[in-house]
């Protein structure tokens, strides 16, 4: 079987390995590390990152939306529907995506407010709502919604529903210091730019000195959050007190009396809000309308997206594997990888609207595989799949098998860290500037840890090995620029 290369780069990048000879003295160091230490290793060098990832990242609250953004908003679903109706012609959601987009335009001169009263279990929220309808003459035509109760035992989504960050305006009811629960979803709230009002309910609950202090240890809370101001206090169903009459013949009756609701302030509060922010409140949750349509449409199109690069990246990984089989060299083969991973940027680059030339796919060929090595991806996958070939009856090729499956393995990985990477962003984003070429680090982390499972290296190498030269021909798949061997 002889191998057909028609792109030169599949050559070119051999000239990149020479540094890879004193790398691939120190590859045999670990030759005798198992499945056991290879896992470790792994996880020790993605440690630090992934206790980096999860540290708490203060909230930040966007800026007030205008009708000149909302409109640019509103533009880019627009274009990302055309964009999907071009690359796949026969989806049945376009009709209704469009329908939702139309939508939007009509919502920028809205007059009726959506206000959604939210909050965790027997904090008042039915009662308050019942007073703010009764009170809503003096707001002017308002909509009122209320949620189930949030952190309860049975709400497994701690995240912000969507229900909430669609409404124009959400009151937040609480009664007393937040819990750890409360804070964090209403920093959730936040960023995702919800106008909120924290009610403090049940303040008959406390004596009149303890009042403030509650109202300011909750304003101390969600400074950087919520304006002071957006903390009110309210009494929406007070307990009864019991009341002592005395009579004129020195006797005592005792009656129980239901105080007066108080929530006062609270209806000033969203008064002057109304009054003031009115378009601000439509323009904040259309965005947020247009953002999540948008979303919705970018997961469509990844998906269609994703379907025709997968092909691209499984051939890739058998073109690496069998050119890499053929070379003696095995830092040469290794490196060779990033050949083909050079012409694959290419090709995922056309199907994610990214044009890159050929040398503009080298120097992304390169980032990745100077990633992958300072990351020990290279070392670590070499030292698994010699593991699992020599506890297979397949050692007979295990020199150049490994060199070969480390290829295609690295190949895989580089294919689906430009996937990953091309999904999270813009519908069209630019890939050549510094900033984004260091996200792909980050990327190819999180793809290695979903990739490097034993099961499912096992079952690569099985496959792998049909892929090497004089076991079985690789696949051709049309609209590839790469060669293929015939």
């Amino acid at each position: 079987m002889t191998m057909k290369l028609q792109r030169p780069i599949l050559w070119g990048g051999v000239s990149l390995s020479l540094g890879l000879w004193l790398f691939d003295s120190f590859s045999h160091s670990l030759e005798g590390v198992g499945e056991v230490g290879v896992l470790g290793a792994i996880a020790l060098g993605t440690g630090l990152w992934w206790y980096k990832q999860r540290s708490p990242l203060p909230a930040k609250v966007s800026a007030p939306v205008d009708r000149e953004t909302l409109s640019k908003a509103i533009a880019g679903v627009k274009e990302a529907i055309a964009q999907l109706a071009t690359e796949a012609e026969n989806c049945e959601a376009i009709g209704e995506l469009r329908s939702q987009q139309e939508q939007l335009s009509a919502q920028l001169d809205r007059q009726e407010l959506r206000l959604l009263v939210t909050g965790g279990k027997a904090v008042g929220k039915t009662k308050l709502m019942q007073l703010l309808q009764a009170s809503s003459q003096q707001f002017g035509k308002l909509t009122f919604t209320e949620t189930e109760a949030l952190f309860s035992k049975t709400d497994r989504d701690r995240q912000v529903k969507p229900n909430l960050t669609l409404e124009d305006l959400v009151i937040f009811v609480t009664t007393g210091d937040l819990t750890s629960s409360e804070l964090n979803h209403l920093q959730q709230l936040a960023i995702a730019n919800v106008r909120i009002l924290v009610v403090v309910n049940k303040q008959d609950q406390y004596l009149e000195t303890q009042k403030a202090t509650i109202l300011q240890q909750v304003r101390n809370c969600l400074e950087g959050i919520l304006n002071k101001d957006d903390v009110v206090g309210v009494c929406a169903a007070p307990a009864p007190v019991k009341v002592r009459q005395y009579q004129a013949d020195g006797s005592v009756q005792e009656k129980m009396e239901q105080p007066m609701a108080n929530i006062t302030g609270l209806c000033d509060r969203l008064s002057h809000i109304l009054a003031t922010e009115k378009s601000a409140l439509v323009f904040a949750s259309t965005l947020r309308a247009a953002n999540g349509l948008k979303a919705e449409i970018k997961t469509l199109l990844n998906q269609v997206r994703r379907d025709r690069a997968m092909p691209m990246i499984e051939q890739s990984q058998w073109v690496a594997a069998a050119a890499a089989f053929a070379n003696p060299v095995p830092a040469l083969d290794l490196l060779s990888t990033g050949a083909v991973t050079g012409q694959l940027v290419v090709d995922l680059g056309k199907i994610y609207q990214q044009k890159f030339s050929l040398e503009q796919g080298q120097a992304i060929a390169r980032t990745l595989a100077e990633q992958m090595v300072k990351l020990g991806l290279v070392e670590l996958s070499t030292q698994a799949i010699t593991s699992i070939l020599k506890s297979n009856a397949i050692t007979f090729v295990a020199g150049g098998a490994v060199q070969g499956i480390s290829a295609a393995y690295l190949t895989r990985l580089a294919g689906l860290s430009l996937l990953e990477y091309f999904q999270a962003q813009e519908l069209t984003s630019d890939l050549s500037s510094g900033d984004k070429l260091a996200q792909l680090s980050q990327t190819i982390k999180q793809v290695f840890e979903q990739n490097q499972r034993i099961a499912f290296l096992q079952s690569f190498v099985q496959k792998a090995v049909n892929y090497l030269p004089n076991n079985k021909a690789i696949p051709s798949f049309p609209g590839s620029s790469l060669g293929m061997p015939v």
